[in-house]
């Protein structure tokens, strides 16, 4: 069964809705359990130059744990650098939800990959801004 903060995440989802004008957004899917899981991000500098994410949304489309893995994703990656947001994996997402059924925990790492793609977008220069390339665990290819 769910944790009650993965039943909470899915019934008030933090952060869920389209952007308007993001900085850069990425979609994944999963052809076997069918879920599609879009990111938006606004990202800025902070008073190191560093860039962090000044703002998250996404939509989910899939079940009660997809819903609820990408609403803590935005949750945890919000505020953070994207070297500190590249850092946010499937473990800590699951660890902040108070766990997740082993038959879930792909909702996790799909959270992670829309994130993670993302910030290669953004590396790579394909969203309306280029950040720096010094982040470490997103290849450039």
């Amino acid at each position: 069964m769910y944790s009650k903060k993965v039943m909470d995440h899915f019934r008030h989802p933090r952060n869920m809705g389209e952007m308007k004008n993001p900085d850069v957004q990425a979609q994944v899917g999963n052809s076997i359990c069918g879920d599609i899981m879009k990111i938006y991000l606004k990202i800025n500098k902070n008073k190191k130059g560093e860039d962090y994410v000044k703002e998250i949304k996404f939509q989910t489309l899939g079940c009660a744990a997809a819903i609820a893995t990408t609403s803590a994703l935005t949750e945890l990656v919000k505020g953070k650098t994207l070297k500190q947001a590249l850092g946010v994996d499937k473990k800590a997402i699951a660890k902040y939800l108070g766990g997740l059924p082993p038959i879930k925990l792909h909702c996790s790492i799909l959270s992670q990959e829309a994130l993670r793609k993302a910030i290669k977008k953004l590396k790579l220069g394909k969203g309306k801004k280029k950040v720096a390339d010094k982040i470490d665990g997103v290849s450039q290819s």
